[in-house]
């Protein structure tokens, strides 16, 4: 089993984020992040990495784009037991991500406002942060992905007496993430079918 050697973290909610990436950096754990998690970190001493540098292409298109990459995307999808896989790795100088901690923008509680405009309700449908939850929880063999912060605890635990997680846990934090990304596209589903086309003024 490999040992942890680096971290995406990218929240919404940000609760508890700061001792669980202080004790991540005291294992030795590289962190990446983006926006406003980074800037947490930061501001609470630790060391982060912008996704921007690791990637080595900016942030851009109001923030729609920041982890749709192939070295982050390569890095939690790559399988660590698959030669051929390790090997493309090696020749695109992809790096592992080993922890995916990530939730997702607050779309209902932006519909939530009777005076929510249909732009504002798109803006607000979160791309990149379903796109790594569900890559990471399809490839659990390899990664921990968390989208509660009730689980740090566990996760902590577990890497300080093994250098990794059990692989029944990453199965387990791996199903929260499908019913996650489920109840997401419904609720979004579920508000934009209730659009009027025909008196809506975004059309």
């Amino acid at each position: 089993m490999n040992k942890v050697a680096r971290a995406l973290i990218s929240l919404t909610d940000k609760s508890g984020i700061e001792d669980f990436a202080k004790a991540l950096t005291e294992m030795g754990i590289e962190i990446l992040s983006t926006g406003g998690t980074a800037k947490k970190m930061r501001d609470n001493g630790i060391a982060v990495t912008d996704v921007s540098e690791f990637t080595g292409f900016p942030e851009m298109l109001d923030g729609r784009v920041k982890t749709l990459h192939p070295l982050v995307h390569g890095g939690i999808l790559n399988q660590r037991e698959n030669a051929d896989h390790q090997q493309q790795c090696a020749e695109h100088g992809i790096k592992p991500i080993d922890i995916v901690a990530v939730n997702l923008y607050a779309f209902e509680k932006t519909v939530a406002d009777p005076n929510c405009s249909l732009g504002d309700a798109i803006e607000n449908i979160d791309i990149g942060g379903p796109t790594l939850l569900r890559a990471s929880a399809k490839n659990f063999q390899d990664i921990t992905v968390i989208v509660d912060p009730a689980d740090y605890d566990q996760v902590l635990a577990e890497i300080r007496e093994t250098g990794n997680t059990t692989l029944k846990t990453r199965f387990k934090l791996a199903v929260k993430v499908f019913q996650l990304t489920s109840a997401y596209d419904t609720a979004i589903a579920d508000w934009l079918v209730k659009v009027d086309v025909d008196s809506n003024p975004y059309f």
